[in-house]
């Protein structure tokens, strides 16, 4: 079974407290993502994706570019623009933030858990 499906209960049950958390720093956000595979979702959907130390990002069919920054987390994918969210972290739990709204929310676990 994907981790995802295995994770979706618990992403419900820990991402509430993240709310009340300042928006992680560079450095919060290279340590929690680093080496670790995101499962959750965005409005647009449900996915897993593991971001190698390197700053490659590898999921089911596909690759792209992440990068923490001063203002958060960046993503690109193929030639599409680079793609910026804020984010709150508390543990495992992990949620997105597009001008100022929650746009998603998931967890991390250590290692790409899904072989990708």
């Amino acid at each position: 079974m994907k981790l995802h499906a295995v994770l979706c209960a618990v992403v419900m049950a820990t991402a509430a407290p993240a709310f009340a958390a300042e928006f992680a720093s560079k450095e919060e956000i290279q340590k929690t993502m680093a080496g670790h595979t995101y499962a959750g979702g965005m409005l647009s959907g449900a996915f897993t994706e593991y971001y190698a130390a390197d700053g490659t990002i590898k999921g089911e069919g596909y690759t792209g570019k992440w990068e923490a920054t001063d203002s958060g987390m960046c993503f690109q994918y193929g030639t599409d623009p680079k793609n910026c969210w804020e984010l709150k972290i508390d543990g495992v739990a992990v949620t997105l933030f597009k001008d100022g709204k929650i746009d998603g929310s998931g967890v991390v676990v250590e290692g790409n858990t899904n072989g990708f």
